[in-house]
């Protein structure tokens, strides 16, 4: 079994993060297990945590009150799950739920922030890791819309 410290270094969203950055992202790490069918988290809740997926898959769901639960992203094995931990007001906006058996790393998003306060450099290097995470989302809500309300020419 390896520690935190072996295995984050390794994760995609972290690869190539400066060693003592790294150290810091450590600090704030825990692992944690998820059954399949937990809700990880639900909307209007508060964001402490973000999640490094080691292994399993997550439904990230929205509500609607005429359709019920809408899953917007299947999420799995070297991806993360949540950025609000990042902008305040700190709450979730949409709900997680473990859809298999998920082994993940929490990392304290609290204790995170305080971090990158204190250690612009390192803040820097999360947010853009954050952003591109964001942006990659963004294009595929942006590309499952035009399948959704796009015309044929």
């Amino acid at each position: 079994m390896r520690t935190l410290a072996e295995y984050l270094p390794e994760h995609p969203f972290l690869a190539g993060l400066d060693g003592s950055v790294m150290d810091l992202v450590v600090g704030c790490a825990q692992n944690v297990h998820f059954k399949e069918g937990e809700v990880v988290f639900r909307p209007g809740e508060p964001a402490n945590t973000f999640y490094v997926i080691r292994h399993g898959r997550v439904a990230l769901d929205i509500h609607d009150p005429r359709r019920g639960t809408i899953v917007v992203a299947s999420l799995g094995d070297g991806e993360v799950v949540g950025w609000s931990w990042l902008v305040p007001p700190y709450r979730w906006m949409f709900g997680a739920r473990a859809v298999s058996p998920v082994s993940a790393v929490a990392l304290d998003g609290a204790c995170l922030r305080g971090k990158a306060d204190e250690d612009p450099a390192m803040g820097y290097a999360l947010m853009q890791r954050v952003a591109s995470v964001m942006y990659d989302r963004l294009q595929d809500a942006r590309l499952r819309l035009l399948d959704l309300y796009g015309s044929p020419m």
